[in-house]
């Protein structure tokens, strides 16, 4: 289930790595924009990973329940559901972008580049929503190939539309760092129609046709009942990035430009983690319903340990490369050794993020929500951003970066104790049962 995953996820991450690398020849000042936009741009994001989440959840339990109409009917709830709700969040940041990168520390020189960005980008996110909530539905009724296939070909229109809109060819001007936001606009907008033509069309897993208030109000309530907690503990993330980032922004431009770089390598060198926390959790809510807690067991551990092996493999890759893909991002020398920098040592931390990130996922694929959310405000808000702060007073730049490997490392060992914990309850529960 996980391998269909990985090259989707690698386009569908690959759509702020490639905006990054286009914008980079713009110079430090427009690739800095562009990476102080990473924590708005993810919050959105995160609403529809969130959603993504509950929409999938209860699209599998009415699917294996065999209640194939209700089922139609809420799938067509949670993409109407993601729309409106993301509308509403993007229509908010549209007409603050202004006061929200303020306070996010970006100067009055990089403003104009981030409006021209975010602007057009609030108004495709809605578009975005849609293929990220339809391939949740898909997954549900065990196709992972074919989102694979539709993020793959919308991260391909991307990266072949960027340098056109970005620089010009024949008739069409160079737009600048605009012209990313209009390659992203354009690529999502043709995903939204293809899964919907997907769904509705050719699978008949939606319904042709807009939802009574009754109907959406119905379909909305279970879908929100897992998609809240997770959507909740997804934009966390941001939050703390959109903090970090402010701290970065201390130590001027070219800081933030290699951190933005360093966290657009980041969602690359996850994409394994990333695929396998949207099809392990299947597998664990399937066992967990049918009571096989070991099955769980096994499977989470299997994970864990193949993770731990993989993200050192990738670690070492991003060592090795680090001065490489520090000078194809960055034509100043000083961004550039930053970039290695961060590079060499953040990635370290990366298989400790691993654990975390599966048992999060695992936990809600047990129904359970609020501990998932809970493990998430832990990690980002007593041990990541604190310990980060920590080591930028204590040792500056490099301080900071070693900060987020510490604070992945203890918090993947306070994951560890919460799952075997809860595992243990479902023991306890089921032997009762019996």
């Amino acid at each position: 289930m996980t391998i269909p995953m990985i090259l989707g996820m690698v386009m569908m991450m690959s759509f702020g790595l490639i905006d990054t690398f286009f914008v980079s020849l713009l110079g430090t000042d427009p690739l800095a924009a562009i990476s102080f936009t990473f924590p708005v741009t993810f919050t959105v994001i995160s609403l529809t990973i969130g959603l993504g989440i509950g929409t999938s959840a209860t699209i599998g339990r009415l699917q294996g329940s065999k209640e194939l109409e209700k089922s139609k009917l809420y799938a067509t709830g949670s993409l109407t559901l993601s729309a409106m709700l993301v509308g509403v969040l993007a229509t908010i940041g549209f007409f603050s972008i202004t006061p929200v990168f303020s306070m996010l520390n970006a100067s009055e020189r990089l403003m104009p580049y981030i409006s021209d960005y975010m602007g057009l980008w609030y108004i495709s996110s809605v578009f975005l929503a849609l293929p990220m909530v339809g391939n949740s539905v898909l997954r549900a009724c065990g196709d992972t190939k074919t989102p694979s296939i539709v993020m793959a070909s919308v991260g391909g229109l991307n990266a072949l539309l960027d340098p056109l809109f970005i620089f010009g060819f024949g008739p069409i001007p160079a737009m600048g760092i605009k012209g990313a936001a209009l390659a992203t606009f354009i690529a999502w907008v043709v995903g939204a129609g293809w899964i919907i033509y997907i769904l509705a069309v050719r699978r008949k897993l939606m319904l042709p046709r807009l939802l009574s208030f009754a109907e959406l109000r119905t379909s909305s309530r279970d879908i929100l009942k897992i998609g809240l907690p997770a959507a909740g503990a997804n934009m966390l993330t941001p939050i703390a990035g959109g903090v970090m980032t402010a701290i970065v922004a201390a130590y001027g431009a070219e800081a933030v430009a290699a951190w933005g770089v360093g966290n657009r390598m980041e969602s690359i060198a996850n994409i394994v983690v990333l695929a396998l926390s949207m099809t392990l959790p299947p597998f664990i809510s399937q066992n967990f319903g049918a009571s096989q807690i070991e099955r769980v067991k096994h499977a989470y551990s299997l994970a864990l340990k193949f993770v731990l092996v993989w993200q050192f493999i990738v670690f070492l890759a991003m060592w090795g490369l680090s001065d490489w893909i520090a000078q194809a991002f960055a034509n100043e020398a000083k961004v550039s050794a930053l970039i290695q920098l961060f590079l060499m040592i953040v990635p370290l931390g990366y298989g400790m993020q691993g654990i975390i990130v599966l048992t999060n996922s695992s936990l809600n694929a047990m129904h359970r929500p609020m501990t998932a959310l809970i493990l998430s405000i832990i990690r980002l808000f007593v041990f990541f951003v604190p310990i980060s702060i920590a080591g930028s007073y204590l040792y500056g730049l490099q301080g900071l970066f070693i900060g987020n490997v510490i604070a992945n490392v203890a918090m993947a060992g306070v994951s560890l104790v919460v799952f075997k914990k809860a595992i243990a309850q479902c023991d306890h529960s089921s032997v009762s049962s019996k």
